[in-house]
């Protein structure tokens, strides 16, 4: 319960404290939180807001598309939270409607790829700002599953986080699977997704994407600090504020 944050509207909030690192630390709790889309916000009832409220949240990275946000809506805008629209994904691709005969782990692995190609900058300026957040500060996409995900990897990643913890962060949204196909259906009556993968997140998708970002550039430091182009300072940054000490 400590993981996942209640809302009645929201289907995928979490916590990201609790994870070992590599040399024995712990991920602080109540620092950093993933969710799926905050726009869901504008239209949930008061006890939504206030649990939102609660949880002290200062800074939130949208990493959706400006379109999503156009159509969707975003966080209502308060003074107590500075927000920031980071869109990560530079090539656009309907998941409802992927091939169901293609391999669909491999396929979202292969649009994690691109995701990492192409938003290097917007991921510079969301690392930057998580390193440097005096308070809490949540990400999110739509689903909370692969735009999330993807940042989430490399946050943990540079935590030096283990494999298998990060793969199975990344699986818990299958425990929103359900949730979120329903908001799904809500918004496209009488229509099913032609991809059945729809709305799933296995751990096989993280553990390809992180086996090819190291094929490629050796480590998830070298890939942040080469391709990214994050200031090694920074990522000591990040590891000040979001992991305590053994």
């Amino acid at each position: 319960m400590r993981r996942h944050i209640p809302f009645d509207r929201l289907h995928n909030f979490r916590d990201l404290g609790g994870y070992r690192t590599a040399d024995g630390g712990t991920v602080r709790w109540e620092t950093l939180y993933r969710s799926d889309s905050l726009g869901k916000l504008a239209d949930a009832g008061p006890d939504d807001l206030e649990r939102f409220r609660a949880l002290g949240v200062g800074t939130v990275i949208d990493l959706r598309y400006p379109w999503e946000i156009a159509a969707k809506g975003r966080l209502p805008e308060t003074e107590e939270v500075s927000w920031h629209n980071l869109s990560i994904e530079h090539r656009p691709y309907d998941q409802e409607a992927i091939d169901p005969a293609l391999d669909p782990w491999r396929y979202l692995a292969d649009r994690f790829a691109e995701v990492a190609e192409d938003g290097a900058e917007e991921l510079l300026t969301a690392l930057e700002l998580i390193a440097a957040a005096e308070g809490p500060l949540v990400f999110h996409c739509a689903s909370g599953k692969d735009r999330t995900g993807l940042l989430a990897a490399v946050v943990l990643g540079l935590l030096e986080v283990p494999d298998e913890e990060i793969l199975a962060d990344f699986a818990l949204t299958e425990l929103a699977t359900e949730r979120l196909i329903a908001d799904w259906r809500a918004a496209h009556p009488g229509r099913e997704p032609r991809w059945p993968g729809y709305g799933r997140a296995p751990a096989d998708v993280i553990r390809l994407f992180l086996a090819d970002l190291r094929e490629r550039y050796g480590s998830v430091y070298a890939y942040a600090t080469g391709h990214v182009g994050i200031d090694p300072a920074v990522v000591t940054a990040l590891k000040a504020r979001l992991v305590e000490a053994a």
